[in-house]
């Protein structure tokens, strides 16, 4: 379930991120443009942590992280 979990919240905070990233180069104040891409990049950085919690929690559900005697 956590697996799960893990890929809808990197899919939402990726598409964010892809958002972000493509409305950034239509502002016209370059305050703003980089405010939006500091943003998008706080996403892309969850959509990161997402994954990789997403593969820890598949390596455990396989056994192949941890002691697996100890099932």
């Amino acid at each position: 379930m956590a697996m799960w979990m893990c890929v809808v919240f990197a899919l939402v905070c990726g598409g964010v991120a892809f958002d972000g990233f493509s409305s950034a180069p239509s502002l016209a104040d370059l305050a703003e443009r980089d405010d939006a891409l500091g943003f998008a990049w706080f996403w892309m950085f969850l959509c990161l942590v997402a994954v990789v919690f997403g593969i820890l929690s598949w390596m455990i559900k396989e056994g192949k992280l941890g002691d697996p005697d100890q099932m």
